[in-house]
C-alpha cells in the first residue's frame, strides 16, 4: 500500500498522530497485536495529574486538559474527564517532600494545604497516625482511557485512514525519498514513518538502521481489592510522599500500585508476587482496610529515556523518520499535545502556538538532543 504517512503502533500515542496527520494526508496505521491499546495504553492508572512529571511534561500536560474538556464534535459521546481530586499526605519527616510538591500549584491547577481532619473526611480509610500533613489537588481527574483511544481511532477513520492489525513491522528500508515498511507479509510505502512502537520504539528504529534513544521500559505494578462494604466512588486519589504508592477509587473497587519502575525488556508485563505482597503489606499499613482477596492484579511497562521527557521529532540522522516514544507514565495525558506537536512541526515547521506559550520548544523534545545516549 502506498499512503503519505505510516506510524506503527496503534497505541494511544500513535492512534493520536495517526488521528492528527489523517487531516491532511492519507494514513496507515500498523499495530503488532490483534487489537490496539493492548499494552500500555489498556493497562493505565487513568488520572489526569496537572503537577506530574518534570517541567517539561507538566507543560505539555496542563495544555492538554482544553482537548479533553471541550473534544472536537463526535469524538466521544461521554465525559472524557471526570473529577476526582488527590490526596498526597505524609509525616513530619516529610516537610521538605511536601512542600515542594506545594510550590508547583498555580492557576487552573492549584494545590492546597488541608487539615488532618478534613483529609480523613475525604478519605476516611487513611490512618490518622500516618497524616502529620496533607495536600489536596482538586485539579486531578479520572480520564476515560478507553473512549479517548477510540475517539482517536473513530476519528482516524473517518478522515480515511486505514489501520491494520496483526501487522509486526518486520522490516524497514530507506529507498530513495521514501520508507518501505515490511508488515504482516505485505510491503508499505510513504514517504513520512512515525515510530510510536512504545517499548519497542528503539527496536523499531534498528530495523530501519536507525540508532536508538536509550529508552528503557519499566515496569509498573498494580492490583484491585473490595473496599470491605464502605463505597469508595467519593475518594480522591491517595498518595503517600515518602514512596511512590497511590490508592485511586475503580469501578467500585480500589486500585492501588507500588509506582514501581523495574526495568524490563519489551514484553507482555506480568506482575511480580514480590511486589504484589510489598503493596498489599502497605495498603494494610496505611489504611484501615485488611486485603484477604486481590480481585485484580497486572503490570504494564512505561518507557522512559534518559531525562525523562518524551521523545518527539525528526531524526536528524535519518530524514522522514520520526519519534514518538518515551512518554514514561503520562502517555496518556501527553497523547492529545504530542500528536498536535508532531502534525504542527510536519505540516506547517513549526510547533501549535498554545504548546509555544506554555514554554515548549523542540529542542526539549528532539530525539537526537543534548544528554540523550545514541543506543
Amino acid at each position: 500500500m502506498r499512503v503519505d504517512a505510516i506510524v506503527i503502533g496503534a497505541g494511544i500515542s500513535g492512534a493520536a498522530a495517526a488521528y492528527a496527520l489523517a487531516e491532511r494526508r492519507r494514513v496507515l496505521l500498523l499495530e503488532r497485536e490483534s487489537r490496539p491499546g493492548y499494552h500500555s495504553t489498556g493497562r493505565s492508572a487513568a488520572l489526569y495529574t496537572p503537577n506530574y512529571g518534570n517541567a517539561t511534561v507538566c507543560a505539555l500536560v496542563r495544555t492538554a486538559r482544553s482537548f479533553f474538556e471541550t473534544p472536537p464534535p463526535g469524538f466521544a459521546d461521554q465525559p472524557l474527564l471526570r473529577p476526582r481530586g488527590a490526596l498526597t499526605f505524609g509525616g513530619v519527616e516529610d516537610a521538605a517532600k511536601l512542600d515542594a510538591l506545594l510550590a508547583l500549584s498555580g492557576p487552573g491547577h492549584e494545590i492546597v494545604e488541608i487539615s488532618t481532619r478534613r483529609a480523613l473526611d475525604l478519605a476516611p480509610i487513611l490512618r490518622p497516625e500516618r497524616i502529620a500533613r496533607a495536600l489536596f489537588e482538586p485539579a486531578v481527574a479520572d480520564m476515560e482511557v478507553a473512549a479517548i483511544h477510540q475517539g482517536y481511532l473513530k476519528g482516524f477513520r473517518a478522515r480515511g485512514g486505514v489501520l491494520a492489525t496483526e501487522a509486526d513491522a518486520t522490516r524497514i528500508e530507506r529507498h530513495r525519498s521514501e520508507w518501505r515498511v515490511t508488515a504482516g507479509g505485505e510491503e508499505h510505502v510513504a514517504p513520512m514513518l512515525v515510530n510510536a512502537a512504545g517499548a519497542w520504539a528503539d527496536e523499531v528504529a534498528a530495523l530501519g538502521g536507525i540508532p536508538g534513544v536509550g529508552l528503557v521500559p519499566k515496569r509498573r505494578t498494580a492490583l484491585t481489592i473490595e473496599t470491605e462494604g464502605q463505597d469508595p466512588r467519593g475518594w480522591p486519589a491517595m498518595d503517600e510522599i515518602a514512596n511512590d504508592h497511590y490508592l485511586k477509587p475503580d469501578a467500585g473497587r480500589l486500585m492501588a500500585s507500588p509506582g514501581d519502575a523495574t526495568p524490563s525488556p519489551p514484553c507482555d508485563a506480568q506482575p511480580e508476587e514480590l511486589d504484589l505482597a510489598l503493596l498489599v503489606d502497605w495498603i494494610e499499613r496505611a489504611t484501615t482496610l485488611r486485603v484477604g482477596r486481590i480481585a485484580s492484579r497486572w503490570a504494564g511497562l512505561r518507557s522512559f529515556v534518559a531525562d525523562d521527557s518524551p521523545v518527539m521529532g525528526e531524526d536528524a540522522a535519518a530524514p522522514s523518520f520520526w519519534w514518538l516514544a518515551g512518554q514514561g507514565g503520562y502517555g496518556i495525558m501527553l497523547s492529545a499535545p504530542l500528536a498536535r506537536c508532531l502534525a504542527g512541526l510536519a505540516e506547517e515547521g513549526r510547533l501549535p502556538p498554545d504548546i509555544v506559550a506554555a514554554g515548549i520548544r523542540p529542542e526539549a523534545l528532539d530525539p537526537r538532543r543534548p544528554g540523550l545516549p545514541i543506543a
